[in-house]
């Protein structure tokens, strides 16, 4: 076995894990923000350059989302066996389970790919207005490709963050969102000499971008930490970690997918009302995106230091640690809660061109649903940090049932009900989301404290 280097111990107290916590989950944080920013830039784009335009990249990244999010499970199940694996010494568990993960993201993106690049039609079967889906199609035509460089991204991010290498993760993705910025507006709207290409552009420009992103951190990964010798034998099989990975990581896949899917379906159903209220609902879930990742950014860092203490042994601990994040994610909650009820026509303003007929309707119904997004805010971030925990002392199976229980089960019938059986449209269909991350944050936050309560030598096998 080869060992690991030390990584950070353990800070003593409640200041102590606060400050362990934040030191870690900061640069995750930011980089989750740049990220979103990404995808944001292409909004904000797509809104300035056609309303129908916006509407379909909208349908086209709750479809790709979807498939993605599934395929993703594999890399994030790689955090915490990394984070585990680093704190006992066992530098060559890490490099088994990161090549192993590779090998699964890669088999998935293959089988997945074709369905993203030949969309059109499935988009077109299910409901949508014929110029919101073909906008879709033609994005995803393109777009479908990025899967692959997009999963290959997921699973570093899982690697880096797991040996506390978080600065690159912030620093490489604001230079990939300056780039897609800088691309998008130039091959969108045809500037500086460049064709004007729309939401094909839009298109082109994220694959390149992703491309750019994971041979970037695949450099540093290489350059920086050579001691785990991440491209060593990357042919080579083992069957043992490669089971790991997989059982740690089909139940992510299917809680994220189960999330997702809420979304995603949300999506779907609110264009079948029209592409004003569709293009709303892509704006206000933009920004209940955007306050989303700082509490994604806590999670990422609980699973990590969740994962050390379950190396380590150290129940107290993770438990104070836990405590400590719940702390941080309500009180940004209710922050970002005021915000979207104080201000919510300036913030929707900023994603609608000023001149397009349609943007008095998307901001008229764009209020309502934000503050609906207000309600949400707090369970929206208990039940990811929840899940961040549970990754942490590797609990992956009951908190995907728990998850399709309250999104599928609860949260989507709800949102139909409340949306076309009452009447209620886009505002009822948002009405189920509440409900459904309602019940996800109740039901894993107690299948964490339950399990907390037991000795971790008993939950790491």
């Amino acid at each position: 076995m080869t060992q690991a280097p030390t990584l950070s111990q353990p800070l003593a107290g409640w200041s102590g894990h606060a400050r362990g916590l934040l030191g870690l989950a900061l640069p995750l944080i930011g980089s989750n923000i740049a990220g979103f920013a990404i995808h944001a830039t292409d909004v904000v784009l797509m809104g300035w350059y056609d309303v129908t335009a916006l509407a379909g990249i909208v349908l086209a990244s709750s479809f790709y989302f979807i498939l993605f999010i599934t395929g993703s499970g594999f890399a994030v199940a790689v955090m915490p066996l990394v984070a585990t694996a680093a704190q006992e010494g066992d530098a060559t568990e890490v490099r088994r389970v990161t090549r192993m993960g590779l090998w699964l993201i890669l088999g998935f993106a293959a089988l997945i790919m074709p369905i993203l690049i030949f969309s059109g039609p499935l988009l077109a079967s299910m409901g949508q207005k014929p110029e919101v889906a073909d906008y879709a199609g033609r994005y995803l035509h393109i777009a479908g490709w990025m899967i692959v460089p997009a999963l290959v991204i997921s699973l570093l991010r899982s690697f880096l963050s797991a040996l506390e290498h978080t600065a690159v993760l912030l620093w490489s993705t604001i230079g990939i969102a300056v780039m897609n910025a800088v691309l998008g507006y130039a091959f969108i709207f045809g500037r500086w000499g460049f064709p004007e290409m729309g939401i094909e552009g839009a298109a082109w420009v994220a694959l390149t971008t992703n491309s750019a992103g994971a041979l970037a951190l695949l450099g540093y990964a290489v350059w920086k930490l050579p001691e785990y010798r991440l491209l060593q034998r990357l042919w080579r099989p083992d069957w043992a970690a490669l089971d790991r990975v997989f059982r740690l990581g089909w139940p992510i896949g299917g809680q994220l997918l189960a999330e997702v899917g809420l979304f995603a379906g949300s999506a779907m159903m609110v264009g079948w009302v029209g592409a004003v209220p569709l293009a709303a609902h892509g704006v206000a879930l933009q920004l209940a995106s955007l306050t989303f990742m700082l509490h994604l950014g806590l999670s990422q860092a609980v699973t990590v230091r969740t994962g050390q203490a379950l190396g380590r042994g150290d129940s107290e601990g993770m438990r104070q640690g836990a405590l400590v994040a719940i702390l941080m994610s309500a009180g940004f909650a209710l922050l970002a809660s005021a915000v979207f009820l104080l201000w919510p026509e300036t913030l929707l303003s900023l994603f609608v061109d000023p001149s397009d007929p349609a943007r008095p309707q998307v901001l008229e119904v764009g209020v309502t649903l934000l503050a609906l997004a207000a309600v949400f805010q707090i369970f929206d971030g208990a039940q990811v940090l929840a899940i961040g925990l549970l990754r942490g002392i590797q609990d992956t199976a009951i908190p995907m049932v728990l998850a399709a229980l309250s999104y599928w089960v609860i949260g989507l019938p709800a949102a139909y009900a409340f949306g076309f059986v009452f009447g209620g449209e886009e505002i009822g269909v948002w009405l189920g989301l509440v409900i459904s991350l309602v019940c996800a944050a109740s039901l894993l936050m107690a299948r964490f404290w339950r399990l907390a309560s037991r000795p971790l030598t008993g939950l790491h096998a």
